[in-house]
């Protein structure tokens, strides 16, 4: 339930349309090329200012330590480096599902960011903000970023990208995917030839994640298998959801009505630019309007 005197933003879900795993850099990371968008499906962060600079969490994250989650965590960064005095309460309403790489916990760091850089008064460009919030995970630039984005280096190195309109059918099956150990197997493929953006627009994507997921979590399989009967399924990041697109809503929705009771799902629009970002530019209009 709401909190109804907090100041609330959204937390957008994102799909990785495309996963290539092209090489290593010496500290270990994996050398990445994706395509990450945004989807009209979030999590909701609420806000409500203090003025004693303690930051707490009201709700949401209940399964996280408070001081591992990466929301207490990016309000504190975010705190340190504005030299803020001010705190806050957050209240979090989990949609997105944990583990299913549809990068729930990186946009919900974002969102942190974001709003409190507004709310606060810090009033950082982006670049600072994107900086900032690589420090707390490689996905977490792209939702400051606010736009979808043909990603390379370890998905920070962003090129914004427009991309065909499209509704998607996403699977949620009940496993946690642990990106760790997809990262750690033997047979993961990590020197995938690179890949062009008018190669992907092409119709070449997949995701060199896909057959270690498979292997391992029995739960995707089935998901992607059941998928791939109506359209062409996809994994996104390191799963574990599955997902397919479509041209229209309707289409989406006629596959979607017909998703097994085994699996959790739901239908969402693709998105190029971020719902964050639009209330954002809302939120900063409203404050430069003349009163009167």
């Amino acid at each position: 339930m709401k909190h109804q005197d907090f100041d609330w933003w959204p937390a957008p879900a994102k799909l990785n349309l495309m996963l290539k795993i092209v090489g290593r850099r010496q500290d270990g990371y994996h050398l990445l090329q994706t395509v990450f968008r945004f989807i009209d499906f979030s999590d909701q962060l609420g806000f409500k200012l203090r003025h004693d600079g303690i930051i707490r969490r009201l709700s949401g994250n209940e399964s996280i330590v408070e001081s591992d989650d990466l929301i207490i965590r990016a309000a504190q960064l975010l705190q340190r480096a504005a030299g803020c005095a001010k705190g806050v309460d957050i209240a979090l309403v989990k949609n997105i599902p944990m583990g299913g790489g549809l990068g729930g916990g990186s946009s919900d760091a974002a969102t942190v960011l974001v709003a409190l850089n507004h709310l606060w008064g810090a009033d950082y460009p982006i670049d600072k903000l994107v900086s900032l919030g690589l420090e707390l995970g490689a996905d977490v630039p792209v939702f400051i970023q606010g736009k979808a984005a043909w990603a390379e280096g370890v998905g920070e190195e962003l090129t914004p990208i427009q991309l065909p309109d499209a509704w998607y059918v996403v699977l949620v099956p009940d496993c946690h995917v642990s990106t760790a150990e997809v990262f750690r197997d033997p047979q993961l493929t990590r020197n995938a030839p690179r890949t062009t953006i008018r190669d992907f627009l092409a119709g070449r994507q997949g995701n060199d994640c896909l057959p270690v997921v498979l292997k391992h979590y029995r739960q995707v399989k089935e998901a992607f298998d059941w998928l791939a009967l109506f359209a062409s399924a996809q994994l996104t990041g390191t799963g574990g959801c599955v997902f397919a697109a479509f041209e229209s809503e309707i289409a989406a929705r006629h596959v979607f009505m017909q998703v097994p009771e085994q699996f959790q799902a739901f239908v969402a629009q693709g998105l190029d630019y971020s719902p964050l970002m639009q209330l954002l530019s809302s939120k900063q209009n409203i404050g430069a309007s003349p009163s009167g």
